[in-house]
């Protein structure tokens, strides 16, 4: 029973109950009966005045109760005149002013986060309460390469499989950086925050690939030119000795020394190739700046194919092109692009066993290139690995081909992944900007 409704009963009860006493008491004298009735009347005015003045009010605060239940902060009172009731007033219209500041902060702050996520140059993916993809910005996405509408809504457990694996490791604090396509390497971070209460999972994708790289590289290129300093020390005086050695004919003659002539011999090109081995590992290392020119690529890849056909040949391997025929133009170095181009299809030709194919495809809408084979392929172990400085799989691999073919990339800001696709296809794929 509301307040009012309990307040009018005991009026209309009490009133009646003095109206009743008073007809007995008084039901003689008409004098003090009629006196009496005027003392319940002007009671019962009272009575109403104070309904008005009590319960009218409060009904009026009970709408802005209602207001506050709908969110709706822009129903405020004006004051009545009545000490109680303007103080009353008073508190709602500050409360509602307080409320309606909070909540302008919380939408802006809320607009505000909402554009650092969307804006953010790490991948963002938040889940609900399910576990099931509730947000995704668009860094992400890109990283992911598919569309938020085929994500939304969906379990965490759609995403790529090379993100899955990895992601269903992670639990709640938990950080792990990660190697895919072999050039691309990504920090995962799973993190929870409180969302009415309840918890809630986000996932951060962070590339790191510039970063280490720069550290891989400043790394590295210490240890070859400290151990190119000390091999160069060392093999220039011993192939003087030697070289010196075997030209003067006199320390030979009157002996039968052929065999140790040929010793010396052997020692003198072993050292030879030792030095070519370095040279090599330093030319990584001194890689110049890029001298970036239009240039066609389709007919640096006809030029390529024609060079590398010999060694393709050896295998009855077949290349194969299927480019555009208008020209592919490109800003590049046209020197490294062609030492890159050389070791990718080196490598594409030597993992290949026999009687196999090396497609080169071109597209100029997606400005692709995508060296196809159809050798062994990549483990997912090797993949890992790939692109690593002086990581090979091969038996006499110096480690330094794909390095160099990603140095050249991320010389020239270009993207680029290899990757099994399935078996027997493995792409080398390079997107130009």
């Amino acid at each position: 029973m509301k307040l009012r409704t309990k307040y009018l009963l005991f009026v209309i009860i009490l009133h009646l109950i003095a109206l009743v006493l008073t007809w007995f008491i008084f039901a003689q004298k008409r004098i003090y009966f009629i006196v009496s009735e005027v003392f319940i009347i002007i009671s019962i005015i009272i009575a109403w005045n104070l309904y008005l003045q009590l319960i009218r009010p409060l009904k009026s605060l009970m709408q802005g109760v209602d207001a506050i239940k709908d969110r709706d902060f822009n129903v405020k009172f004006l004051p009545t005149g009545k000490y109680e009731i303007d103080q009353l007033i008073g508190v709602y219209n500050q409360m509602i002013d307080h409320l309606r500041t909070e909540r302008t902060l919380q939408e802006e702050q809320h607009f505000f986060l909402e554009k650092l996520i969307y804006t953010s140059p790490t991948g963002i993916i938040i889940l609900d309460y399910d576990g099931n993809i509730k947000q995704i910005n668009p860094k992400a996405m890109q990283i992911l390469s598919i569309n938020e509408e085929e994500l939304i809504n969906r379990s965490i457990n759609d995403l790529p499989d090379a993100f899955i694996k990895h992601i269903k490791e992670l639990h709640s604090g938990e950080t792990k950086t990660i190697k895919l396509g072999g050039a691309t390497t990504y920090k995962l971070q799973r993190a929870q925050f409180i969302d009415q209460g309840f918890s809630r999972d986000f996932i951060m994708i962070e590339e790191l690939t510039a970063e280490i790289l720069a550290a891989e590289k400043n790394v590295y290129g210490k240890v070859i030119r400290m151990m190119a300093h000390e091999v160069n020390n060392t093999i220039g005086p011993v192939n003087s000795i030697i070289q010196s050695a075997l030209k003067t004919n006199n320390l030979w003659e009157g002996h039968h020394s052929d065999s140790l002539k040929d010793a010396m011999q052997v020692a003198l090109d072993r050292n030879q190739n030792l030095n070519l081995f370095m040279r090599n590992f330093a030319d990584l290392v001194k890689l110049p700046a890029a001298n970036k020119k239009r240039i066609d690529l389709n007919q640096l890849l006809i030029s390529v194919s024609r060079l590398m056909q010999i060694k393709a040949s050896e295998k009855d391997i077949k290349l194969e092109l299927e480019i555009t025929d208008e020209p592919f133009y490109v800003s590049a170095d046209e020197q490294q692009m062609d030492q890159a181009l050389i070791n990718i299809v080196k490598n594409a030709i030597e993992a290949v066993e026999q009687k196999g194919s090396v497609k080169f495809t071109t597209n100029i809408r997606s400005r692709q290139l995508v060296i196809t084979d159809n050798g062994k392929g990549i483990t997912i172990e090797q993949s890992e690995q790939l692109f690593t400085p002086f990581y090979t799989t091969k038996k006499d691999g110096q480690g330094i081909g794909l390095t160099l073919v990603r140095e050249i990339l991320v010389n020239h800001g270009f993207e680029f992944s290899l990757k099994t696709i399935k078996e027997k296809q493995t792409e080398f794929t390079i997107v130009f900007k």
